[in-house]
């Protein structure tokens, strides 16, 4: 079966900074675009980040520009996402999730779209 495993969160002080990874196992996480999800207590689901599968193409959401960096390494089966200079309204149950770039970038700022594969989050709580 198609697995994606978060993993990487934590708490946190604001102003600190985290590395989220999403591995995959049991298929070739070159043939997706991967997008990063978030979903704080009581709010809707999110999309935060995006990377293609393609050119490596990223896309971002306005409130976390400037500060998270999305990457992938294909031998390792691995997206990740640097976090830095990390605020409280970050805090958020974080999901990676697996399909084509055009949806990927259609989820960042709003609720996501249809994806192929999810994994089950990894929690970052940003609290002094």
């Amino acid at each position: 079966q198609v697995q994606l495993v978060e993993s990487g969160g934590g708490l946190v002080q604001p102003g600190g900074s985290l590395r989220l990874s999403c591995a995959a196992s049991r298929f070739t996480l070159d043939r997706y675009a991967i997008g990063w999800f978030r979903q704080a207590p009581g709010k809707e689901r999110e999309g935060v980040s995006g990377i293609s599968n393609s050119d490596a193409s990223t896309v971002y959401a306005d409130s976390v520009k400037g500060r998270f960096t999305i990457s992938r390494d294909n031998a390792n089966n691995t997206v990740y996402l640097q976090m830095n200079s990390l605020k409280p309204e970050d805090t958020a149950l974080y999901y990676c999730a697996a399909g084509p770039f055009e949806l990927v970038v259609a989820s960042i700022n709003k609720s996501p779209y249809y994806m192929d594969y999810w994994g089950k989050g990894t929690l970052v709580t940003v609290s002094s």
